[in-house]
């Protein structure tokens, strides 16, 4: 079963942003260069984040439309995907575009609030 700690990794053409959380808000932010000096090091911090939690990691891989074709040839060496672990789980993210919203009637902010919280 994976743990109560979540990570999300935002690849861009110029850096990658590591968010790690937990129910209660924010463990780690990091904003890291997209080409590692070995190619295992980004599974290995992962790793070491699991190691550190005491259980599996789940991991969204979100990258720009630019560079979606190549986020493993960027981070993870010569591998099109990250390559397997028994402590990170890899699952690649679709960001969401902003939905439509309708103008007039008022401030819905607190509504919305509502909304966002349930989901």
């Amino acid at each position: 079963m994976f743990g109560s700690w979540h990570c999300t990794l935002r690849v861009t053409r110029r850096e990658v942003r590591l968010l790690v959380t937990q129910p209660q808000g924010d463990l780690l932010k990091a904003r890291l260069d997209t080409t590692p000096c070995h190619p295992r090091a980004m599974l290995t911090l992962l790793e070491g984040l699991s190691l550190w939690s005491g259980e599996p990691l789940r991991v969204a891989l979100s990258a720009d439309d630019d560079c979606r074709g190549s986020p493993g040839s960027m981070l993870f060496g010569d591998e099109l995907w990250p390559a397997e672990s028994p402590l990170v789980r890899f699952e690649f993210a679709h960001r969401d575009r902003p939905r439509r919203r309708l103008h007039g009637l008022g401030d819905f902010r607190a509504v919305r609030r509502v909304q966002d919280s349930s989901s």
